[in-house]
C-alpha cells in the first residue's frame, strides 16, 4: 500500500495485520482518483470509516485542503497517525477518534469530497449516506465503496446515485446533485 502520486508519491503507508482492515485495492483507488482528478485540489475531504487513511492522504498528495478522517479502532487509528506522520501532512489532517454514524449526527462539517468505506456487508454504508448528503457543500460529491452484493439507495437527500462501478469483490457507488435541466 503506497501513496500512487503528488507531493508524498511513492510513500509506503503501513496496515494493522490481520483480517479487520481491508484498504481499498490500489487499482480501486487508482480509479477513484483517475475519476474525481479535476475536484481534489484544494478540496476539504471526509474520509469516513478511515482504517489506514491512503484515500485522505492520497487526496493530500493530490492537493485536497484538508482531510477529516474518522476511525474508531485503535489499531486503525495507530496505523493511520503513523501514515499521516510519516507523509508529514499533520497540518492537513484532522482525526475524529469515534464511531462514524456518531460523527455524522453531530454534524457541523462541510466537506466537497466524502469517501465512505466501512465493513462490508453491515448496512453501514446505507446508514452514513444520508447524513453525510446533509454535510456536503454544494458541487459536492460523495463515494461510497461497498461489497459487490450491496444495493446502495439511488437517492440520499438531494444526492443522486450517477455510476457504480465494479472492481474486483468492490463496488465504488458515486453519488452527485444533478442540476435543474
Amino acid at each position: 500500500m503506497r501513496i500512487i502520486t503528488g507531493s508524498a508519491r511513492g510513500r509506503r503507508l503501513t496496515a494493522p495485520q490481520g483480517m479487520d482492515v481491508r484498504p481499498t485495492a490500489e487499482v480501486t483507488k487508482e480509479a477513484v482518483f483517475s475519476a474525481i482528478h479535476f475536484e481534489v485540489e484544494g478540496a476539504r475531504m471526509l474520509d469516513l470509516f478511515a482504517g489506514t487513511g491512503q484515500m485522505g492522504l492520497e487526496a493530500i498528495s493530490r492537493g485536497a485542503r484538508s482531510v477529516t478522517f474518522v476511525e474508531n479502532g485503535r489499531p486503525s487509528l495507530e496505523a493511520l497517525r503513523a501514515n499521516i506522520a510519516a507523509c508529514g501532512f499533520e497540518q492537513q489532517c484532522r482525526v475524529v477518534a469515534m464511531d462514524a454514524i456518531g460523527f455524522l449526527k453531530l454534524g457541523g462539517g462541510e466537506y466537497d469530497i466524502a469517501f465512505i468505506d466501512p465493513p462490508y456487508n453491515q448496512g453501514l454504508a446505507q446508514a452514513a449516506l444520508p447524513l453525510v448528503a446533509q454535510q456536503m457543500a454544494p458541487g459536492g460529491i460523495i463515494l461510497c465503496e461497498t461489497d459487490r452484493h450491496e444495493e446502495m439507495p439511488k437517492e440520499a437527500g438531494v444526492f443522486s446515485l450517477i455510476k457504480t462501478r465494479r472492481y474486483g469483490k468492490a463496488m465504488i457507488h458515486t453519488y452527485r446533485v444533478l442540476e435543474e435541466e
